[in-house]
């Protein structure tokens, strides 16, 4: 025989929660299927001849070592290296490079064009590289074009119409002074190895130490430094302000349909 079944079952007793339960997040990779661009990758490939063309011109006319010292030199060939990953992962579909890396090389390029053109091309200004008689001529005017002008005004247009707003951060501009601060370095220590007056010793007349001693010449180097913290504060504000240059529609697999009846 088989023991009655009872009518009322006492109730279980409550199990207790051991964790709060977590939300889900799924990326929109998971949804939005990537989008090949190859119009941009096109561009960006030009962004990096034309940079690339500078470098290498910029090197013939000179020395490796002299020209490769130069921040302008510097900042094309990093422009050039992260303009080309930026144009392979936009022709092969795949998500674009992070907001750190070309947000850095933005910034060090438009840098470069800033500096040269109020600072150094001005010939009223007292830290002037160029005049009547010193102006580069011939292939040198080319490279100069090139580095200080061209690739600079290339960047921002990549900038503002390829790339989609609101991916940089505040928090970002902090690590981006880590370079300049860097070069500061590499450049005073660079001319302390040189001897003293040779040619070129010191690359930028406004942080020549022997011209202006080296109080005056850590002062320009302080305000510098703030003026390229609020340029990195800019380009960031103005990233989460400017409208979306890529409007197109994903493609998720389904459609939403009206309600029936």
């Amino acid at each position: 025989m088989t023991a009655p079944i009872p009518r009322d079952i006492p109730d279980l007793p409550a199990i207790p929660r051991t964790h709060a339960l977590l939300p889900s997040f799924v990326p929109a990779s998971a949804v939005v299927s990537p989008v090949r661009r190859p119009l941009a990758a096109v561009l960006r490939l030009l962004l990096v001849g034309t940079a690339a063309t500078a470098v290498i011109l910029a090197v013939l006319l000179s020395s490796p070592r002299h020209a490769l010292s130069h921040f302008s030199v510097q900042s094309n060939l990093l422009l050039a290296l992260v303009t080309l990953l930026s144009a392979r992962r936009a022709w092969s579909a795949r998500n674009p490079l992070s907001s750190a890396l070309t947000g850095a090389a933005l910034l060090y390029i438009t840098i470069t064009g800033l500096v040269y053109h109020l600072l150094l091309a001005d010939a009223t200004t007292p830290f002037s590289v160029t005049s009547a008689t010193t102006a580069p001529t011939g292939w040198h005017a080319v490279a100069n074009h090139l580095l200080h002008t061209v690739t600079p005004a290339a960047a921002l247009l990549d900038w503002l119409l390829l790339t989609p707003p609101a991916r940089m951060r505040l928090r970002q501009a902090a690590p981006w002074m880590l370079y300049p601060l860097a070069y500061l370095a590499f450049f005073l220590i660079r001319a302390e190895l040189i001897h003293s007056g040779a040619p070129g010793r010191y690359l930028y007349p406004l942080l020549d130490a022997e011209a202006h001693g080296f109080k005056h010449t850590l002062a320009n180097a302080l305000l510098l430094g703030l003026s390229f913290y609020a340029l990195a504060v800019l380009l960031v504000a103005l990233d989460h302000t400017c409208p979306n240059p890529i409007r197109h529609r994903a493609k998720t697999g389904f459609r939403l349909q009206p309600p029936v009846g």
